[in-house]
C-alpha cells in the first residue's frame, strides 16, 4: 500500500471511503455509468463539497467538466451548474447525463432501436474503423447509427453507440483503455483468466446498453432538479462562465497521465466529431502550470467575493502551490484523502488532495 507523503496533512477518514462503505454500484449510480471515462472522481466527493460550500440556486462552475460529474451532482442538489470542456465527446456526454427525458418518448425510442429492421448497406468506413472492428460488428454499429435519426433523444443513443463501439473493438478484454494494436486471433485474457477470442459483433452490446441507458436516465430523473445546466464546448483558458460564480469545483487533468482525446478515439470516428488534441491541457508537463493557472485565473475573475475554488488533484509533482499563486488564489485548506478502491490491473492505493482556495 502506498504510504502517506511527507509534509501532507493527515488523511481525512470521512472522505476516504472503503469498498464496504462505498461500493462500486454507489460510485457509478444512475448516469455516472452511462459511458466509461478515465480520470473521473467519485460523485460522493463532489456532493460532499457542493453541500459544504454552495446553496440551492447558486452557480457552480467546472472549467474541466470532463464526463460531467460535477454538473450532475450540482443539479441533483438544486444548484445551477455550468461546465466547459475542450473535447466534443465530453460535452456530448455531460449534456446527455444532465438532460431531462420524457418517459413515454424514452420508451418509444427503446422500442424503435430494439425492433428488427432492414439493415442498410454499410457506409464507407475510415481506415481507423476498418482496422479496429470486424466487418460484421462495424456494419451493426453503422446500422444503429442510421436508426438514431428516428429517435427523440439522438444524443443519448450516440453515447450508447460509442459505449457499444468501445466493447466491440478488436481489443483485448483486459486492455480496453488504450489498446495499442487490434487483436485478430486467440489470446490469453488476464481479465477472464482463460483463452478469449476477438469480438465479432456489436448488436449484443447495443441491445444491453440501450436498456441500461434508459434505466439510468430514468433513475437520475427521480432526483434531477429544474436548475439550469450549461455545457460549453471550448478552451477554458478562453471561455467565461455564464454569470457570477459562487463555487468553482473541478479536477484538472494530470500532466502526461491520460490522453483524453485518444481514450475515446472510436467515438470521434463513429460520430464524426472534431478532435482538438494539440489544445489539450496535460498532454505533457511542459506548459502545464501556466495553462492550469490561466484557467483558474479566468475562473477567479468570475468568482463572487465570498466564493471558493475547490480543486481535486493528485499533486505528486508538487505543482499546485505555484499554480494557485499564479492564478491569484490563496490556499485556505489542504485536505488529503486515500483512494483505495481501484480494482483489476490498476489495483492499489494512492492519495488525492482537495485544495480549497480563495481570492
Amino acid at each position: 500500500m502506498t504510504t502517506q507523503a511527507a509534509g501532507l496533512p493527515a488523511v481525512d477518514p470521512a472522505l476516504s471511503w472503503s469498498e464496504a462503505e462505498l461500493p462500486e454500484r454507489e460510485r457509478t449510480k444512475h448516469v455516472h455509468r452511462l459511458h466509461p471515462y478515465l480520470g473521473k472522481f467519485v460523485p460522493q466527493l463532489a456532493e460532499a463539497f457542493l453541500r459544504r460550500y454552495a446553496r440551492p440556486g447558486q452557480l457552480v462552475w467546472d472549467p474541466f467538466a470532463g464526463s460531467g460529474t460535477t454538473l450532475v451532482e450540482a443539479n441533483a442538489l438544486g444548484l445551477r451548474a455550468a461546465g466547459c470542456d475542450l473535447s466534443a465527446f465530453n460535452c456530448l456526454l455531460a449534456e446527455v447525463k444532465t438532460a431531462p427525458y420524457e418517459p413515454h418518448a424514452l420508451v418509444a425510442d427503446v422500442a424503435w432501436l430494439s425492433a428488427p429492421g432492414a439493415q442498410p448497406p454499410p457506409a464507407i468506413a475510415s481506415p481507423y474503423l476498418s482496422r479496429w472492428f470486424a466487418p460484421a460488428a462495424l456494419a451493426e454499429l453503422q446500422a444503429f447509427r442510421a436508426r438514431i435519426a428516428g429517435t427523440a433523444y439522438p444524443g443519448l443513443w450516440r453515447v450508447v453507440l460509442s459505449r457499444a463501439a468501445r466493447s466491440a473493438r478488436l481489443a483485448r478484454h483486459d486492455d480496453l483503455d488504450f489498446p495499442r494494436e487490434p487483436v485478430r486471433g486467440e489470446y490469453f485474457c488476464h481479465k477472464h483468466r482463460r483463452v478469449c477470442r476477438p469480438v465479432g459483433e456489436a448488436n449484443k452490446f447495443l441491445r444491453r446498453y440501450v436498456r441500461d441507458a434508459a434505466c439510468r436516465v430514468r433513475e437520475f430523473g427521480e432526483s434531477r432538479s429544474d436548475a439550469a445546466v450549461t455545457v460549453l464546448e471550448g478552451d477554458s483558458r478562453e471561455v467565461d462562465p455564464p454569470g457570477p460564480v459562487d463555487l468553482v469545483f473541478t479536477s484538472p487533468p494530470y500532466p502526461g497521465l491520460i490522453d483524453y482525446h485518444e481514450q475515446h478515439a472510436y467515438a470521434f470516428e463513429l460520430l464524426g466529431l472534431e478532435r482538438r488534441d494539440p489544445d489539450e491541457i496535460g498532454r505533457g508537463v511542459r506548459g502545464y502550470c501556466e495553462d492550469v493557472a490561466a484557467v483558474l485565473r479566468r475562473a477567479r475573475r468570475a468568482l463572487r467575493r465570498d466564493g471558493r475554488v475547490v480543486v481535486v488533484v493528485n499533486d505528486s509533482r508538487g505543482l499546485y502551490d505555484g499554480i494557485l499563486a499564479a492564478a491569484g488564489l490563496r490556499l485556505e485548506e489542504r485536505i488529503l484523502r486515500e483512494v483505495n478502491r481501484r480494482t483489476g490491473r490498476r489495483a492499489g492505493a494512492y492519495y488525492e488532495e482537495i485544495l480549497v482556495a480563495r481570492p
